[in-house]
């Protein structure tokens, strides 16, 4: 079975040779995928649907889908996601990096930040020595430089908080 999640409304979805049940009601589906997944043609209870396929985010299994003029946000937990959300782990992925550590013992070769900077998950934070080769210690999160607890040239040990983000 899936969750969907539609403009706020959540559906149970389940589907199985042609057959889908929408809340407990079932009936007949087909669906043909077209323009390399950009469109959907649904044929559901004798009628026929054209939706456009607009935007689709990966973290969130998320779609934003075009029907009849109107956008829709569709949200698809399937039966791991409705596992992980009744363990309480569903949250994890979405917890806020609020600092940076040092992944290793090292030596700080430079620092390409400051305070008050904006910084994008995957971007250049500093440069870190360590056993003699130069390592880019990169942004682990989208966010903004609150607290640089470092100086070019500073040993750190393991773990050692180095950045806080806002």
């Amino acid at each position: 079975m899936v969750q969907a999640l539609i403009n706020g409304k959540s559906i149970s979805i389940e589907y199985s040779n042609k057959t889908v049940s929408l809340d407990g009601v079932e009936n007949t589906l087909n669906i043909l995928s077209l323009n390399n997944h950009k469109n959907l043609h649904l044929l559901y209870n004798n009628h026929s649907y054209f939706i456009e396929v607009l935007e689709f985010n990966n973290a969130t299994k998320t779609y934003l889908l075009g029907f009849d003029g109107k956008t829709f946000e569709v949200g698809i937990k399937d039966r791991f996601d409705q596992l992980l959300h009744s363990m309480g782990l569903d949250t994890v992925k979405n917890s806020k990096v609020n600092e940076l550590k040092a992944p290793m013992p090292g030596l700080v070769l430079s620092i390409k930040t400051e305070i008050g900077q904006a910084v994008k998950k995957g971007d250049a934070i500093l440069i870190l020595e360590a056993m003699k080769m130069e390592n880019v210690i990169k942004s682990p999160t989208d966010g903004t430089i609150k607290t640089i607890h470092i100086v070019d040239k500073q040993a750190v040990d393991k773990n050692q908080i180095l950045i806080t983000f806002e």
